[in-house]
Parts: structure tokens; C-alpha cells; sequence
């Protein structure tokens, strides 16, 4: 809980008054057995029926105080917690917002998802039942013991006698489970992905008959978490009734032994009955130990899973401004690979004007989503740099730097809303710019209830081509200075194509455009076209140039549009 201090420290006033009120009720409980003791062994005898009164009205009292003292502690403690995890979760997703792609790719999805959930629930558990138990059950284990220590020494070294066996136990499970339940924290992330996958893909798995085998592959991981979690949860389950069985042994061993001292004159009847009760507190208070070092266990493993993610350093720091070429855009031998083996992108250069527009062709897995990344920096280059108007891109913080793009992904997502909702995304944006951008991206269809047409949760309630160009559109809305369409036009056929080409050149032509294509009609018309292949550049230049000096784009070329001609 160390790196979580900073959220606890404002509310240690708060948390201090709690564990007093709870101090309170807990000194209150211990004080009705010790009444009843005295009203047996001290009263009774006298006949004082007043004095029987006074007694059995400050028992009732005591019970009245330390039930208010309990509810209201534990109310206190349900809401410092809670707003203690309210901020660690704010901050929590904040820091996953502002994570870099390469460390996100670390993390994985599954498990910012199970941190954000499941984990901050388990510190609010711990904050929570801290605060309840970590008051009360000591204070009311410790107070029994001096009290019957106090009453009779030798009945009550009976039960100190049994306190070491309970503590060693304890020991010995939190050992074991703490492990446990971070494993068990780790396969529940990789439930999360599985869930998220079949989720996601349901409509693929369906069409592919694969239900089956996506079963099994839930079965495997749920098997594989139930299987640790009854694990961990049968060494956590050894505490309470080996606590239990001690204790037990302990009280048979006092009501024997006292049996023996009454009978012989050395003690009272009340004490037994007082020691008896006093048992009960006790051995109440060492199971509520022993939750308490669960809770821990399970509370500090989740701790230290969002503790890591709160720590990660901020890889896309903002370095300072240093000049650079004079182009608008340019990538200067620029290499960047994903996993540090293998380049995705190696001595990549180029240069653009404004206004220009760079078509990128080339096969699947060539890199040229990894261009797109780079220029969004969503990753920094490994070698190389890239400059935008003279500026790295570096030197330029990332909400300015993306505020300038309007961007379609290959894999994009629509919300559910409707249409305008969609376009708009949280933006300040007129509505004539929102019905612009629709009739640009030939989305005139879908605008002509005025932008009010339901859009399913991701979209699907429209076609592969509508859902293009309603993003389309939505990268449009804003007027962006730099536009890039990662293979935006796939889904929509020639004729669409062409004229959203020919909408794109006639209203957005001071944009510079990046398109990122499969199709050679999508970028013949580019002022520079980049051909790759396995992250290297095969060759770039106009479509004509290419068709001349580039085997592998002619040999696209022909295939795609029929077109032949003399390499020279």
C-alpha cells in the first residue's frame, strides 16, 4: 500500500476519527461480561435489587453504545474508502489514457482492464474492513486478554497458551496465499482477453463455426482460474477453523479447570460465566485477525498491480524544440520496430509540401499503418526523426500535434448514438460542418434524417462501406489541416471511391493527405506514392514513375486495372 499513500494521506484525519469511534465500541463490548460478573458474584449475593437494576441498565447501555459506535464507524469507513478508490481509479485511468502504445503493449488490454476493476474493488475491500476489524478485533483480542488475566490468572495464561499455535497458523496461510492471488490477479487478466476476443469477434467465430472451440478456450482459462482460486481459497480456509479449534480447546480446558476452582473455593461462579463470554469475544476477534490478514493478502497484491501502472514513467515526454528541415513534412531515415528484433520500418525518408498528397502502397504487413502510427506518435522512431513545419515531432506536445490530424484507422469504431453524434464525437462542431463532412465522404444517405439515424454499438447496424464513410466523415468534420485515411476506402467500391477522391481534392485541397491504401485507383492521382514492402521502401515517386521503375507496383498495377506498360 506504500504507493498509495499519497491517496490515503488526506483522509488520515477522517480515518483516525473512525478507528476512535470504533476504540470506543470495542472498550464498551468489553465492559459487559466484566458487568455481568459483578452483578453475579458481587450484587446477587447482597440481594440489592436496585443495584441489579443499575447493573442490568448499563449492560443494555453499553450494547446501545457499542452498536451506534460499530454503525457509524463502518458507514465512515464505506465512504473514506470509497472515495479514496474514486481517485486512485481517476488517476488509474488517466495514467492508462496517457500510457504510451508501446507501453500499453506491454500491459495489455485485458490487464488495464482487470487493474481499472477488479484490483481497485480489492483496495477498497482492504481500505473498507481495515478500518471495521483492524480497530475492534485487536483491541477486543488483547483487551479480553488482560481483563480475564486481571480476573484469574491462571484460567486466562490457559488461554494466552493458545494464542501462539493461532498465530503461527495465521503466519503460515498469509505466506502461502499472498503469491496465490497475484497469480490469480494474472489469469484473470488473460480471462478478460479471452472474453473481449469472443465478444468482439463474435460475428467471425459464428460465421466460421468455431463456438465449439471458442468454448473449450473459455473452459480452459475458467478452469484454470477456478482451480487457483479454490486453491488459494482451501490455505485461507485452514485459518478459521484451526483458529476455532484452538480456541475451543483452550475454552473446554478453562470450563474444566474452572469446575476444579469453584469447586475448591478459588473462584466465583461469575468469572467462569464472565470467562465464558469473554472466550467468545476472543475467539470472534482472532477470526476477525485472521480476515484481516486475507483481506491484506488479497488488498496488498492488487495494490502493487495499480501501484506498478500509477508508476510507469511518461515514455512521449515533450523534448525541447530544436530546427529542422525546412518541408512541411518530412521523415528523416527513420527506423522503428514493435518488438526491438525486427525493423517494421528501416530508412524510411521522404519529404512532403503542403498541401501534397502521399499515397502508400504495399502488402499487408508491409508497415504502412506503422508510418501512420509514427506520424501520430503513438511510438517515437528508434533511429531517424520526423518533422512537421521544421519542428520534431518530439518538440511538439501530443494534444497540439494530434489536434491538427483528422484521421481514419483501419480499425476504427463507431459508438452507439446517432449519426451526428458520431461525426461530432464530443466536438464543438456546427452542424453545417457535420453535414458538410457527410457530403464529402459520400455519406449524403445516412444525413438525410438531418444526422439523426441510430448507429448500433459499433456500427453494427450498417455495412463495411457505410461505416467508412460515416468515419470518414467524422475525420472531415473538423477541417483538419493533415488528413490520413489507413485504408478508409476498402469496403467501398470504385465508383464511391472516385468520387469521394474527387470531393476530397475539390473541398479539403489545402489538407495534406496521407492514404494509405491496397488499390492503385485509390492513389494513382498522389503527388509522391511510397511502395513497401517488409518495412522497406521498394520505390516512390509519382504513379507514372513507378510504373516505369518498380516491378513490384507495375506487376499491382496491371493485375488490379489491366494496365501495361514499357519499363523502358
Amino acid at each position: 500500500m506504500g504507493g498509495l499513500k499519497k491517496y490515503i494521506r488526506p483522509f488520515y484525519g477522517y480515518m483516525v476519527f473512525t478507528m476512535l469511534i470504533k476504540l470506543l465500541g470495542a472498550v464498551v463490548e468489553l465492559m459487559i461480561p466484566y458487568l455481568l460478573e459483578t452483578t453475579l458474584d458481587h450484587i446477587v449475593p447482597t440481594g440489592r435489587r436496585d443495584w441489579i437494576w443499575l447493573c442490568g441498565g448499563g449492560m443494555v447501555l453499553c450494547a446501545l453504545v457499542c452498536v451506534t459506535a460499530n454503525i457509524i464507524a463502518n458507514r465512515m469507513s464505506a465512504k473514506s474508502a470509497g472515495d479514496i478508490t474514486l481517485h486512485v481509479r481517476h488517476d488509474l485511468f488517466q495514467k492508462l489514457e496517457g500510457l504510451s502504445s508501446r507501453q500499453l503493449d506491454r500491459l495489455t488490454v485485458s490487464s488495464a482492464v482487470s487493474r481499472l476493476t477488479s484490483d481497485t474493488y480489492n483496495v477498497n475491500q482492504l481500505l473498507a474492513r481495515m478500518q471495521r476489524l483492524g480497530i475492534r478485533a485487536p483491541i477486543l483480542l488483547l483487551g479480553g486478554v488482560c481483563v480475564t488475566l486481571s480476573m484469574d490468572l491462571g484460567l486466562a495464561l490457559i488461554l494466552v497458551a493458545t494464542l501462539p499455535v493461532i498465530a503461527l497458523v495465521v503466519f503460515l496461510v498469509t505466506k502461502a496465499s499472498v503469491p496465490l492471488y497475484t497469480k490469480e490477479q494474472s489469469i484473470l487478466d488473460h480471462m478478460v482477453q479471452v472474453v473481449q476476443e469472443n465478444i468482439t469477434g463474435v460475428r467471425v467465430i459464428k460465421a466460421l463455426s468455431k463456438s465449439d472451440y471458442e468454448k473449450e478456450r473459455f473452459n480452459r482459462v475458467n478452469q484454470e482460474l477456478s482451480d487457483t482460486d479454490q486453491k488459494v481459497g482451501g490455505i485461507a480456509a485452514i485459518t478459521n477453523p484451526a483458529a476455532t479449534l484452538t480456541l475451543n480447546l483452550g475454552l473446554t480446558l478453562v470450563v474444566l479447570a474452572g469446575a476444579f476452582r469453584v469447586n475448591g473455593g478459588l473462584t466465583q461462579p461469575g468469572v467462569i460465566i464472565a470467562f465464558l463470554n469473554y472466550f467468545a469475544m476472543i475467539l470472534n476477534a482472532m477470526l476477525g485477525v485472521t480476515k484481516i490478514f486475507i483481506i491484506w493478502s488479497k488488498g496488498q497484491a492488487s495494490a502493487k498491480r495499480v501501484v506498478e501502472v500509477l508508476n510507469l514513467p511518461r515514455e512521449l515526454e515533450v523534448q525541447p524544440h530544436a530546427p529542422g528541415p525546412a518541408d512541411y513534412l518530412r521523415f528523416q531515415d527513420v527506423s522503428f520496430s514493435y518488438n526491438g528484433i525486427v525493423n517494421n520500418v528501416e530508412h524510411l525518408s521522404f519529404s512532403l509540401s503542403r498541401g501534397q498528397t502521399l499515397g502508400i502502397l504495399g502488402a499487408t504487413g508491409s508497415g504502412k499503418s506503422t508510418v501512420v502510427n509514427l506520424l501520430l506518435r503513438f511510438y517515437d522512431p528508434d533511429t531517424g526523426a520526423i518533422f512537421l513545419e521544421g519542428q520534431d515531432l518530439r518538440s511538439i506536445p501530443p494534444e497540439a500535434l494530434r489536434a491538427r490530424f483528422g484521421v481514419v484507422f483501419q480499425n476504427d469504431f463507431l459508438m452507439e448514438g446517432t449519426v451526428a453524434d458520431n461525426i461530432r464525437y464530443f466536438r464543438d462542431l456546427p452542424r453545417d460542418a457535420l453535414a458538410q463532412a457527410a457530403h464529402c465522404a459520400q455519406a449524403d444517405f445516412l444525413w438525410e434524417t438531418d444526422g439523426s439515424h441510430p448507429v448500433a454499438v459499433r456500427g453494427n447496424n450498417l455495412s463495411g462501406g457505410q461505416k467508412q464513410r460515416l468515419l470518414i466523415a467524422r475525420a472531415l468534420a473538423a477541417n483538419p489541416e493533415l488528413l490520413i485515411l489507413d485504408d478508409a476506402s476498402s469496403a467501398l467500391d470504385y465508383r464511391t471511391d472516385a468520387a469521394l477522391r474527387g470531393a476530397l481534392a475539390q473541398r479539403y485541397s489545402s489538407a495534406t493527405k496521407i492514404i494509405v491504401a491496397q488499390r492503385v485507383s485509390s492513389i494513382r492521382h498522389a503527388d509522391w506514392i511510397l511502395m513497401l514492402d517488409e518495412g522497406r521502401v521498394m520505390g516512390q515517386g509519382t504513379h507514372e514513375t513507378l510504373l516505369s521503375s518498380c516491378p513490384a507496383y507495375r506487376q499491382i498495377a496491371e493485375a488490379q486495372m489491366g494496365e501495361v506498360t514499357d519499363c523502358g
